[in-house]
């Protein structure tokens, strides 16, 4: 929850009368817990402060988006009927000949535009493609942007997208928001048991001044965004580089995957008039009889239709909706005859797969919509104010005048084994699935333990309980 120190120096200063907790087995675990707490929340604050505020620019993005983008993505008059999608396709390709038809986004609203996507335009960073907008009344086009990923993000959001993912550093920048994501349950949970473990007398805001009111506030606060947190570590896991891979292996072998339609074309004629001409996306039966075909199928807007990939390919024509409910129905169309080769339903998606869908829209805003966007902002809020509030404890524990000292080592030697090695046995676990909350963990530790054996060799090394070596 919270990504900075609080520690329990105010606690020694309240009137006696305030009634001690009860004793607890797991009371030793706490200066542990606090000294974990105080070095996780110093060190990966600030890359969670980059996750928070570009988190929040990111969710405030799809509005935005609307906005800027306006003339592109709505048409300037409601027209009687739609013309076919073949002919918006040509209107396409006559004002943008270069690259190749890679999607097709019929208009999914009536005063939608009509998405053509274009791969291997030049100019087009090779990641993304070049959506051109045409209007499905009149197919005049109305203009063209680059577009990034299956939610359509056009340059602003992409921009914004990039930044929260990666910094603009590519793969590399990558292991920022994995680091971050990884260690933000830590702190949640890590500021959990500090918060319940103190007395109800020192959780109070109201009435309290200087360090103990910001230790509320941050206290407070936390408490109410913890389970936010929890699930943005998790979800951001999801399609993180390295956790991100031990959890697809774990999906696959419980058989829990993804699954995709068969995109296959069939018959004896499968390849026979599948062939066009380069970039064309009209391919045998045409978009038109293949849209028809998917239509019938019950594939409702909005949907995407992918034109097949080489003569043995079919059409594949997938629903795109990513808000509740989700669409993610898909079907392949034979492009000789027009026929569907195969469906698949998102309601036979394996559980784990419709929980990594469901975590992952919600986690990037588009679940429900709006709603899930000014949550999201709220929770970024949260963990912006949190890390504030954690540096200012931090330096008001130096009375204001300087930052203050560290949390004494030796707390582990307090916790008794029963307790520590299946503690030490489950971070090990963890560690191995999250190689970017045990790496660091383990360098902390390896650092902490020579630094108090030079400490000990020099005769600076206090008492366990005692002040430690800075």
């Amino acid at each position: 929850m919270s990504t900075a120190p609080s520690t329990t120096t105010d606690e020694a200063t309240q009137p006696a009368a305030d009634p001690a907790p009860s004793p607890s087995r797991w009371a030793p675990l706490r200066p542990l817990v606090l000294r974990l707490h105080f070095y996780a929340g110093l060190l990966v604050a600030p890359f969670l402060l980059v996750a928070a505020v570009t988190g929040f620019l990111y969710a405030g993005a799809f509005q935005a988006e609307k906005f800027v983008y306006a003339d592109e993505m709505t048409v300037s008059a409601v027209g009687d009927s739609k013309l076919p999608i073949s002919e918006q396709v040509a209107a396409a390709r006559e004002a943008h000949p270069d690259g190749t038809v890679s999607a097709v986004r019929p208009s999914p609203e009536d005063d939608a535009t009509t998405r053509v996507l274009l791969a291997g335009v030049k100019g087009v960073d090779p990641d993304h493609t070049l959506a051109v907008f045409v209007d499905p009344y009149t197919a005049e086009v109305r203009g063209s942007l680059e577009q990034y990923g299956s939610t359509g993000a056009l340059p602003l959001r992409t921009w914004i997208d990039e930044f929260h993912r990666d910094l603009h550093l590519g793969d590399t920048g990558r292991l920022y928001s994995e680091f971050a994501a990884s260690w933000l349950w830590v702190t949640a949970a890590g500021g959990l048991v500090l918060w319940f473990s103190r007395r109800r007398a020192l959780r109070k805001v109201r009435g309290s001044s200087g360090r103990r009111r910001t230790l509320g506030l941050h206290g407070t606060v936390g408490v109410w965004a913890a389970v936010g947190f929890f699930f943005l570590s998790a979800t951001g896991l999801t399609w993180s580089t390295y956790a991100g891979a031990n959890i697809d292996e774990l999906r696959t072998s419980l058989g829990h995957s993804t699954p995709s339609v068969t995109a296959t074309a069939g018959g004896e004629h499968a390849g026979h008039g599948a062939s066009a001409s380069a970039g064309d996306a009209e391919h045998g039966v045409g978009l038109d009889q293949v849209l028809a075909a998917a239509r019938a199928e019950g594939l409702g807007d909005p949907v995407e239709i992918v034109p097949p990939a080489d003569s043995s390919s079919a059409y594949v024509v997938k629903q795109v909706q990513r808000s509740w409910p989700e669409k993610q129905d898909s079907v392949a169309i034979d492009p000789a005859g027009g026929e569907v080769t195969d469906v698949l339903r998102f309601d036979d998606y394996p559980l784990l797969a419709k929980l990594t869908r469901w975590g992952i829209d919600l986690h990037t805003g588009v679940l429900f919509g709006l709603v899930n966007q000014i949550a999201l902002m709220l929770l970024a809020l949260c963990l912006i104010l949190l890390i504030v509030w954690g540096y200012r404890m931090w330096w008001q524990r130096g009375r204001g005048s300087a930052f203050g000292r560290p949390i004494p080592r030796g707390a582990w030697q307090q916790v008794p084994p029963q307790i520590l090695l299946p503690c030490v046995a489950v971070i090990a676990v963890l560690g191995y699935f999250v190689p970017l909350l045990g790496i660091p963990l383990a360098a902390f530790i390896a650092v902490d333990v020579v630094l108090g054996e030079i400490a000990h060799r020099r005769g600076l090394r206090t008492p366990a309980g005692g002040v430690g070596v800075k």
